[in-house]
């Protein structure tokens, strides 16, 4: 039982610094920031995606009220290649991010991204 809060504290702290920063998955890199809210950045990206492709894609809600979403590029599965849109870090705004996937044709994403922050 004298372990019981050390434990407690230690599984706390992996908690934590696990949710603390950027690159909290494998794969994802950073393109930039955005004043503008999640919803609205996830909306213009995919929209692009959809215009240049003629194909459906995919929005995936994180977080409740569309604070945080994944755009899957068109043809990916659920956790496939897409933008990583979530809250800014600091401050207000929103952070994007680029998940890069098996087979998946990355090289126009970044700059469609970048057009929407």
């Amino acid at each position: 039982m004298k372990y019981l809060p050390l434990l407690a504290t230690t599984a706390a702290a992996v908690l934590l610094s696990a949710c603390a920063g950027p690159g909290m998955q494998p794969g994802v890199t950073s393109v930039g920031t955005s004043q503008k809210t999640a919803p609205v950045v996830s909306q213009c990206i995919a929209q692009s995606w959809a215009d240049k492709s003629q194909q459906p894609v995919t929005t995936q809600s994180v977080l409740a009220n569309d604070m945080a979403a994944d755009v899957l590029l068109p043809g990916q599965p659920p956790g496939g290649a897409g933008a990583v849109v979530r809250p800014a870090w600091t401050g207000s705004g929103t952070w994007v991010g680029l998940r890069t996937g098996s087979g998946a044709d990355t090289s126009s994403a970044s700059s469609d991204i970048q057009a929407c922050l």
